[in-house]
């Protein structure tokens, strides 16, 4: 496996630890385990009686964890679905004091070519979490239809030239097949103008793919529902996001269960009950953007949302 050096540095660190409120002897998942950025800095915090689960779909991820010997930290190789389940097994279903959510992609596997997320780096375009699974983008790509393509070009990608794209990717497929990111930015190119100042034109068409092939809205929205059951009562959830897609979803989820439920009048529940039942499942806290001096240290966290909520009930 290849050994990647360059540094990842974790968007809105000191934030989202802070609004886990760490206890000593407090147990924590660290959903996204990535490079240990977030891990390192909650084991700090964490008691000798602590525990820290930590997972990730990335091999790669998994391999560098082996690199933290420490016997409160557990790493395991698994998508935000398998989540529960695991939690399940151990028992630590309603017992986790907070969960830790970073959905951005790590400066290593962008800077790894062979991995094909970078549109500036030119390699296979896979873009696979887990190369182990599913099939690479460009096989995907090449087995398509136009229509699907344009449609999760757009959806996912929220790319105004979707169908463009889709017809140009299938029309050079039919000639020589895509395989390398940098065939793949050339079409996008010759399709969406370059504005000074402006994003890459090949990042929202990235992106769509990315998400899609690791279906990772799904995930989200797996891992949002079960984490009402796995927190304890006043558990921190802490999330990171990087488009407006995801944020949408996790904004959406965090109001529905943060309001007081309405309950039609005249139900065979009396007065107390209907109290009970009523009180919203979350507190929401106000949501964190990165500050000037951070967007300045590290362009990529321009973008970044933290949106934070505690279970009361």
């Amino acid at each position: 496996m290849t050994t990647i050096k360059t540094l990842h540095i974790p968007v809105l660190l000191n934030e989202s630890i802070q609004a886990l409120q760490i206890k000593e002897d407090g147990t924590y998942i660290d959903a996204t385990f990535g490079y240990g950025g977030h891990t390192k800095q909650i084991l700090k915090k964490l008691g000798k009686t602590g525990m820290l689960y930590a997972f990730d779909r990335d091999p790669y991820s998994i391999d560098y964890s082996k690199k933290i010997k420490e016997t409160r930290l557990k790493v395991y190789q698994k998508k935000f679905s398998k989540i529960y389940e695991f939690a399940t097994q151990k028992k630590i279903i309603g017992k986790i004091d907070g969960i830790i959510i970073d959905l951005g992609i790590s400066n290593m596997q962008i800077k790894n070519a062979s991995r094909g997320f970078s549109f500036t780096n030119n390699g296979i375009l896979d873009m696979r979490m887990n190369p182990q699974e599913g099939i690479p983008a460009y096989k995907w790509l090449l087995t398509t239809k136009e229509k699907k393509i344009a449609e999760i070009i757009k959806k996912f990608g929220e790319e105004k030239y979707s169908k463009k794209i889709a017809y140009q990717i299938v029309q050079q497929n039919k000639i020589k097949p895509i395989k390398y990111t940098h065939e793949l930015v050339k079409i996008i190119k010759k399709i969406i103008p370059i504005k000074i100042g402006n994003k890459h034109p090949a990042t929202r068409t990235f992106q769509a793919i990315r998400i899609y092939i690791n279906q990772e809205i799904t995930e989200l929205k797996s891992i949002l529902a079960t984490s009402l059951k796995i927190l304890k009562k006043n558990g921190k959830l802490t999330i990171i996001s990087f488009h407006s897609l995801e944020d949408r979803i996790i904004k959406k989820f965090m109001i529905k269960f943060g309001k007081t439920k309405q309950f039609p009048k005249n139900m065979p529940i009396n007065e107390t009950q209907i109290k009970f039942l009523s009180k919203p499942i979350l507190s929401i806290k106000k949501k964190i953007k990165p500050s000037f001096k951070e967007i300045l240290n590290n362009p990529s966290s321009r973008s970044a949302i933290l949106r934070i909520a505690k279970k009361i009930i």
